[in-house]
């Protein structure tokens, strides 16, 4: 899907004028980009103009339904059905189900002013929504960037040689649950992370 930053921001952010590093500087744009997006359990950009289906499985009474993509920018559709071999029923919005895009959820109504629990079982609910970012936000611009430098730089490696000379690099300050991305970068990162 589509990489986070440009290869022209990024030479323009670092300064760079030359074309002898593109080819490798793509790739690592775009591993960067899967990856921030693999950690952020989050596509950030991709679902912003195109449609996500979403189906969710109901194991216990439930009213809630919260989407991945976010933040929620439109509810195209929720339908549910009672059972896997029926087919889906559209629900009508402010009616049927709220869209909260607060929360990012959807919510189940009775028709007035309570709630009602969607149907249960496997598939039992399919939202099809727009969620995401119309571009990549600046702040998260600034941590993609640093870590295609990280990478670019060979930063991730602990230790390099060179000519007899060493380079021992930082690594990660020990916090709890870090994966090894400088914590600069993770602390951006985790912002826009879906738990």
């Amino acid at each position: 899907m589509a990489n986070l930053i440009t290869l022209d921001e990024y030479k323009t952010a670092k300064k760079i004028t030359g074309f002898g590093e593109d080819g490798r500087l793509n790739a690592i744009i775009t591993s960067v980009s899967q990856l921030v997006k693999t950690y952020c359990n989050n596509t950030l950009v991709d679902f912003y103009l195109i449609n996500k289906i979403e189906t969710f499985n109901i194991d216990f009474d439930s009213y809630i339904v919260s989407v991945d993509e976010v933040p929620l920018n439109q509810v195209v559709s929720v339908e549910e059905r009672e059972s896997i071999s029926s087919s889906y029923t559209t629900l009508v919005n402010d009616s049927d189900y709220y869209a909260d895009y607060e929360t990012d959820s959807i919510l189940r109504s009775n028709g007035s002013n309570g709630y009602k629990n969607f149907a249960k079982g496997p598939g039992a609910v399919r939202v099809t929504y727009k969620g995401g970012y119309n571009g990549c936000p600046a702040d998260l611009e600034l941590a993609v960037i640093d870590l295609v430098s990280y990478y670019h730089k060979d930063e991730h490696k602990q230790r390099q040689t060179l000519s007899g000379a060493s380079i021992q690099n930082q690594g990660t300050s020990g916090q709890p649950g870090n994966v090894g991305f400088p914590d600069h970068i993770k602390r951006i990162l985790d912002l826009y992370k879906n738990f």
